[in-house]
């Protein structure tokens, strides 16, 4: 591994001629000469103080070739105050709130593309439309296009992971659910040993980062830049899911993401104005005005670049080219739950015996890098309807084109949801204290991802537990930046999560029997009124079961005492100075709920530790407890 190294130079004292710099936009560093002299001592090749520049700087060639690459002596080596690295969910978040610091010079790198083609929604329609979501399921385009080693305990199936590589990351993927997960989660968290984590100091970022249609209280924000939003169709599918929960005994909700979760209601979505609203949407690009910001797409970060241990900068390939950027604050990775983990690995953070086998020498020996892998997994309980009022004519040709153009013109129709609009959590047997098994309701049939299309008129129900006790790993295949890493999350392993799947799926069952489903209810299409034993159950859920697209907790936040800790409460990666990382991967457990939420309040609240300010915190708000939990509901 390839490390910046000060050998030699450390204490030297230099006088050099002071300039003036500025980037231009192809990255390149434009320099003036000034009559000053400026004194460098330490970092021998920071070119000039603050006071000769506004927001960027320059390395000289001194420091640049502190690392024996392809830099030739003669190029100058840009400097910002932080580099983050992935233009994700949280990515964007911190780009956003660094940036605010006019003193600060960003860097953002993102993998991917942008995610509008020619500053234009309607072109872009793929990632803006909510109802296009599939699309980009089906290739690599802005997708990771993960998968898994075979799973033993799911009849050794290969299971697909798309991940967002595009600005938005996985937000501008995603079905636009936005869930927070339960208080008791984030309780949990400070108990794990992230310290300042529970949900009265986590739930005034939720607040801070949202816009909610329905106006601020207590739970909800009402000033954010992230627009959160009902559902618009009022489907006589979904008003009857709800009722059938009722019915079959279950509260109604009216914020799953404020008092009370447990229950069922209307789902909360990040669209705006008929549109996807991504953290791209909502954080990055309405300040792309800024000075002290720059972006990067389409550039591929390789390493870290290390002085003994601290970060000082990373290595990206961009068009072919190698290229190296350095941090005079701190580096930062976004990359999501997989490159994270992956980036740490390949930079000598990890388990030092494991790099040992692939050549890579270690930086920092943390075993916990890539350890503690976990997901959602969920399955689909399908019924025939018997009114033609699910979406399987929508997703005819010439439905679909009258859908498409009302919202390439006016951003309304059917175009305009993602149609998950309802939902519930439930405790799945007495004694549990919050809801662990959520349902997402479609009035629609999905097969493989929704990767081929409706065969009948049918509704469906997502189910899955939300706290697996299966817990896995990811490893790096090779050295080898380009290779997609070895993935296990080990579903299914554990005798409890066989049998809370086997309860998700009795549950639901019983949801549709309910009488507000009597005008619409047909033959079961799945599992099939043939599986009807335990044995036949577990059998479909092998079979069946999938991935809810959660993966997290492979860079666990902890204590320095936790052998399996990767970053401290202030996400800073242990035993490493200028280095954090904030995204899923530092999830201590995964929470009750789908992650993207979650995973924007923890970038809010990283920013506001990254800049010394002091924690925002809502002590007292009150969260519904059932009055017993002697029964399951």
């Amino acid at each position: 591994m390839l490390s910046l190294t000060t050998s030699g130079q450390t204490g030297a004292r230099l006088f050099v001629t002071a300039t003036r710099g500025r980037f231009t936009r192809d990255g390149r560093c434009s320099l003036t000469r000034l009559p000053q002299f400026a004194s460098v001592t330490r970092n021998v090749g920071r070119c000039f103080s603050r006071a000769f520049f506004n927001h960027y700087k320059c390395f000289s060639t001194t420091a640049a070739n502190r690392n024996t690459s392809s830099t030739t002596a003669n190029q100058k080596t840009p400097s910002y105050s932080y580099i983050i690295v992935g233009a994700g969910s949280a990515g964007c978040v911190l780009a956003n709130r660094l940036s605010e610091d006019a003193h600060e010079s960003v860097l953002l790198l993102e993998a991917g593309p942008k995610d509008m083609l020619l500053s234009n929604v309607q072109l872009s329609w793929k990632i803006h439309m909510p109802a296009a979501l599939t699309y980009n399921l089906c290739d690599d385009k802005y997708n990771w296009f993960y998968h898994t080693l075979a799973q033993a305990h799911m009849d050794n199936r290969v299971m697909y992971w798309p991940r967002g590589r595009v600005w938005g990351g996985s937000s501008s993927l995603n079905a636009m659910v936005y869930i927070r997960g339960h208080a008791e989660d984030y309780n949990r968290w400070q108990r794990e040993g992230a310290e300042g984590w529970d949900y009265e100091h986590c739930l005034p970022y939720f607040r801070k980062a949202q816009y909610h249609e329905l106006g601020e209280n207590s739970y909800r924000g009402g000033s954010g830049p992230l627009h959160v939003s009902k559902g618009k169709t009022n489907h006589p599918l979904h008003r009857a899911f709800i009722e059938a929960g009722q019915q079959a005994g279950y509260p109604f909700t009216e914020d799953m993401n404020g008092y009370q979760q447990e229950g069922f209601g209307w789902m909360d979505m990040t669209i705006y104005k008929g549109k996807r609203w991504s953290t791209a949407s909502a954080y990055l690009r309405p300040v792309l005005g800024r000075p002290n910001l720059k972006t990067e797409v389409r550039c591929l970060t390789t390493k870290i670049l290390f002085d003994g241990n601290r970060a000082m900068g990373v290595e990206y390939t961009q068009k072919g080219q190698k290229k190296r950027v350095f941090a005079d604050k701190e580096v930062i990775l976004s990359g999501g739950a997989i490159n994270s983990p992956q980036l740490l690995m390949l930079s000598g953070v990890g388990n030092a015996d494991d790099l040992k086998q692939l050549g890579i020498t270690a930086v920092q020996h943390l075993p916990g890098v890539g350890s503690n892998l976990q997901d959602h997994l969920e399955l689909y309980v399908q019924q025939q309807c018997t009114q033609p009022i699910t979406l399987y004519k929508a997703q005819k040709p010439f439905h679909m084109v009258k859908i498409g153009l009302e919202w390439l013109t006016r951003f309304t129709g059917y175009g305009a949801t993602a149609h998950l609009e309802s939902g519930g959590f439930i405790r799945s047997r007495p004694h549990v204290t919050h809801p662990d098994i959520q349902f997402h309701f479609l009035p629609s049939q999905v097969i493989d991802h929704g990767r081929v299309a409706s065969k009948i008129e049918a509704y469906q129900v997502h189910v899955g537990p939300m706290r697996s006790t299966s817990v896995g790993w990811m490893k790096l295949k090779s050295a080898n930046p380009l290779d997609h890493p070895i993935l296990q999350p080990n579903y299914l392993s554990t005798d409890v999560d066989v049998s809370e799947f086997r309860e998700c799926v009795k549950l639901s069952r019983e949801i549709f029997t309910q009488k507000a489903f009597d005008p619409f209810r047909g033959p079961e299409v799945q599992p099939g009124p043939q599986v009807q034993s335990d044995a036949d159950i577990d059998a479909f859920v092998r079979q069946k079961a999938d991935s809810a697209y959660h993966p997290s907790c492979t860079c666990k936040m902890g204590s320095p005492s936790d052998p399996m800790a990767v970053v401290d409460s202030s996400a800073r990666v242990l035993g490493l100075e200028r280095l954090r990382v904030v995204d899923a991967s530092i999830m201590p457990s995964i929470v009750s709920g789908n992650l993207n939420a979650p995973t924007i309040m923890m970038a809010e609240k990283a920013a506001d530790i990254i800049r010394g300010r002091r924690p925002l915190v809502d002590p007292g708000v009150p969260v519904y407890r059932p009055a017993t939990l002697d029964m399951q509901r």
